[in-house]
Order: structure tokens, then sequence, then C-alpha cells
């Protein structure tokens, strides 16, 4: 029987899984679409277990609901006798056997993926035309950024931010000023949590993903990272997106704000909304997930703070934003930047958990049962060491990316090269988020069943993070002289004691040298 002909081909990527899109709106037989499983895109970096399955079971789940709404699909799984596991040779394939007249495709969020669609379209039949699309997901163009800050010499999220919030008119009055009178309620947001504001059972979309384990394994993919029946929770259609939101919206909108910076060893979650891969995929749009926290809100303005809803909205059309827009600013230099010269090698104890830091040994742990840990924890703990560490960016980056499931390109690279290593001289963050073991304390109780003694400098059982602070200032000092945010722990720094100094810095050589004996 002959192959059937499509005039069109029209590739969906793992992230652009948005069912609102402009393509869906009518259907056509001529044009078919395209999802593949691949190992080109399994095995670029060694990822999570739990990332690898929610894409495909997101993908899966997509396809379905495209032929239910009366498109043609092509869908190679990652065992199909017909996927050369290549993006390039299998869209050679199907243009060929279907007699294809013209490609189109979404705009990639991932250099990578750009430079290669774009090197396939140039390399095309000249009887085969091309066309990329935008993926309608973004509130922002890839040039926005680059344009909203030309000629500045710091790009200042915080007037980013004001800007999208007049532009989208949300949490804005009758005369364009922000609700609440101010723009930003990030000093009510950074509470410890204890358990006087009791946090609900997580909403689970628990589902049996056993056949996509056994294709990964029977495949032999690495992975990294634990997967069973229970810990599995996260959505993988918009039905279940959706029910995830809803859950967040009645449940921990109230106190998101209070504890956004909070962590502790008996709650992973807190009052997170576990929204991000939805997000990052494409599932569920900015603007739906922001109105409707914000439509809650004005039906329980009684019971729940502004400072509550700002807080989360920030995240997402500031920072969330923001970051793509210095991805496309910056890239490819952006993917190479180590602006202060780190070397070292990232820790085992990075792919085990295996570590008497306690504060380092549950954010982890959390990572690997989870493929899942906060801002905070990404930031000032797992962040925080290496960069104290003076790890290599490079060996940084390959573990952000391989082991969360929100973890693309775009948003990763950026806050782990920028915001966590200020790798990048400064781009993202003014100046470097390091600290000693007593933000941790502060912020969490990870410290009071530790190995060491967060109060301890140099001694035996000192907290590492103590020694590892000090001396990072002192190693990097030539690039934070100018520095107006670090002035005052220069001043410090310049004052300490020289026995007191030489001593830390005794202690953190050692930390340095045998990370995995702490």
């Amino acid at each position: 029987m002959a192959k059937r002909k499509y005039d069109t081909l029209r590739l969906i990527l793992g992230d652009q899984l948005n069912l609102n899109h402009s393509w869906f709106d009518h259907t056509e037989k001529t044009t078919v679409y395209f999802l593949a499983e691949m190992r080109q895109e399994t095995d670029y970096t060694t990822h999570h277990i739990q990332k690898v399955v929610a894409f495909f079971s997101s993908m899966r789940n997509f396809s379905e609901a495209l032929r239910a709404k009366g498109h043609e699909v092509i869908y190679f799984k990652l065992d199909d006798k017909n996927n050369t596991q290549s993006l390039t040779k299998n869209l050679s394939h199907l243009i060929s056997t279907y007699s294809i007249n013209k490609f189109e495709y979404q705009l990639p969020d991932e250099y990578r993926l750009d430079q290669q669609l774009q090197s396939f379209c140039n390399a095309l039949n000249i009887a085969i035309a091309s066309q990329s699309f935008d993926s309608e997901h973004f509130l922002t163009t890839r040039e926005f950024l680059g344009e909203f800050f030309a000629g500045k010499k710091q790009f200042v999220m915080e007037y980013f931010y004001r800007q999208m919030r007049k532009k989208y008119n949300i949490m804005m009055n009758d005369i364009q000023e922000p609700l609440g009178g101010q723009w930003n309620f990030d000093k009510s947001n950074r509470k410890k949590w204890n358990s006087k504001d009791p946090i609900p059972p997580i909403q689970s979309a628990q589902k049996d993903v056993s056949h996509l384990v056994e294709l990964l394994k029977g495949q032999g993919v690495k992975t990294i990272g634990n997967i069973n029946s229970e810990n599995f929770h996260w959505p993988t259609n918009y039905e279940e997106s959706r029910d995830v939101l809803n859950y967040f919206c009645e449940n921990l909108l109230i106190h998101f704000g209070d504890y956004q910076d909070a962590m502790h060893t008996e709650q992973r979650f807190l009052f997170h909304s576990r929204l991000s891969f939805a997000m990052n995929s494409k599932i569920l749009h900015p603007l739906e997930v922001v109105n409707t926290v914000i439509d809650y809100w004005h039906l329980h303005q009684n019971e729940i703070d502004i400072s509550q809803v700002e807080g989360f909205v920030r995240q997402i059309i500031g920072w969330r934003e923001y970051m793509r827009g210095i991805y496309w600013m910056q890239m490819p230099e952006y993917a190479s930047l180590n602006k202060l010269n780190n070397t070292h090698p990232l820790p085992d104890f990075y792919w085990t958990g295996k570590t008497k830091m306690n504060c380092l040994q549950k954010s982890i742990q959390q990572s690997l049962d989870e493929s899942y840990a906060h801002h905070i924890q990404r930031l000032m703990i797992t962040g925080n060491f290496a960069l104290l560490a003076q790890v290599h960016p490079d060996y940084v980056d390959e573990w952000y990316l391989g082991i969360y499931i929100d973890a693309i390109e775009w948003v990763e690279i950026t806050n782990t090269r920028g915001m966590s290593q200020w790798a990048d001289g400064g781009i993202v963050a003014t100046k470097p988020y390091v600290s000693s073991g007593s933000y941790i304390n502060k912020m969490s109780n990870y410290c009071k069943d530790c190995h060491y003694n967060v109060k301890h400098k140099t001694e035996e059982d000192a907290c590492p993070f103590n020694a590892l602070y000090w001396n990072f200032l002192d190693d990097k000092k030539q690039y934070f002289q100018r520095n107006n945010r670090m002035s005052m722990m220069m001043r410090l720094l310049d004052k300490m004691d020289g026995e007191k100094l030489a001593a830390l810095k005794t202690r953190a050589y050692d930390i340095i040298a045998n990370p995995d004996q702490y």
C-alpha cells in the first residue's frame, strides 16, 4: 500500500506542547505534525529519569490530544524502527517518504536546536519551502530585552518587571499605578517556616509510568535520580496541570510569598506551586497561570495578602521572561563565560547525596528523589557551595541541566551561570549570591541536626560554609573591590585579623581539596 502524501510537515519539539497554538485552530488533512522521542535529546547531557519520563509522557499525551482534534500526527517512540534518533535525519526521511513540499517549525528555545534547524532549512532542496513561527508562549520576543535595555550598562530586572506589569495591565489600578501602592513586596517574603502554618498534603498527578521506565532501561538510556509509583507526581497533560494550578490557588497561595525562601527537612515543597515543568513544556501559558492566581486572589482578598500574589507574579512575568531575554541577548558566548576563573571539579556527592553537610544532603537527596528543589535550595545551598568551592561553571551547568525536571537551557544556564555562579561577571546579578552558614541557619532547620556546628569557624566540627565564604571573598577580592554591593564585606575582610583569616583559608583549602570527606 502506497504511503499517503502530505503537503506540509510541521515539527513540534518536546517543550512546545501548547494546544492553544494558532496552528491547531484548523485541521488540514494535507498537513502532518511530527513529534519524536530521540537519543539526540536524551543523551546530550545525563538527565534525571523523571525528567525524561515527564517529557515523553507529556509528548504522548499531546499527540493523542492533537489526533482527538482531527489533526494528522506522526509520532516516533524511542524504539520505533523508523526512528533514526537524529532530528534532522528523521525530518529528511519524512520529507522524502511523504513527498513534503513545505517544512514548518516553531522557534526553539534552545540555541543548539535553533542552529540545528536553521542549518537544516538552509540545506533543504530549493523546491521545499521552510518557515519558522513563534511558539506563542512567551510574553516577549527574543529581541525585546535587548531593545528594552539598549544603551544601558546594567540590565536591572526590576525595571523590566514594571514594564511588563504595565504592558499587560497586571495588578495595576485605573491610573496605571501598582495595586497596594508598591511594585515589589520581596521584603515580606523572607520568613522561616514553622508548623503554625500547616501545609496540606501534596496534590498528586500520580500515574503509572513503568512502561516508560522500562523503555529507557531497555534502550540503554543513561539517567540519574530515582523514580517509583509514589514519587512521580508531575502533571503531563493540560487537565492535570490545571488541577495543580487550582490546588495551588486553593491551598498554597495564602502563604506562598511568606515562605518562598524558606527550607525545611520535613517539607520538600512547602508552598511552591510545582508548575514549572508544565510551564516550561508550554502545557500552561504564563498569562493563564498569572490570571488564574490573580482572579482567585480577588475573590479571597480578606484571606490572602497582596504580598503572596505579587511574589508569585514577579517570578513568572518578571524573572522568567527576563532570564529568557538574557539568554537570547547573550548566546552563544554566554555558555562559556567564567569571569571568576573557577577551575575545580564538582564533588561526587552532587551525584550521590552522600555528605555530612545536612543542608546539602537534604537538598541533593531531594533533587535525586523528586527531580526538583526550589529556587533557594538551588541558589543558596547547592549553588552557594559550588561557587564557594570555586567549581568550574561547566560542571555546575551540567548538573543543573540534567537533574531538574524544569531545566531547559534558556532558563537553566542563565540562573546557574549567571545568578548562581556569577560566571557572567554581573550581567544577571550585581553581586555573587554567597553566604556563610548563618544565612542557611536563618532560613531553614538544616543546621539543627547537622554533623557540623554552624557557629564554629575553624574547629574540626565547624560548618564548611564559614571558612569557604571568607576564603572565597579573599581569593576573589580583585573582582569585587569596585562592587558597591560588596563594599561592606570587603571592608570586613580588610579588617580581619591575619591569623584568623589564615586559619579560615587553611580549612577552606582542605574542604576544596577533599570535599567528599565533608
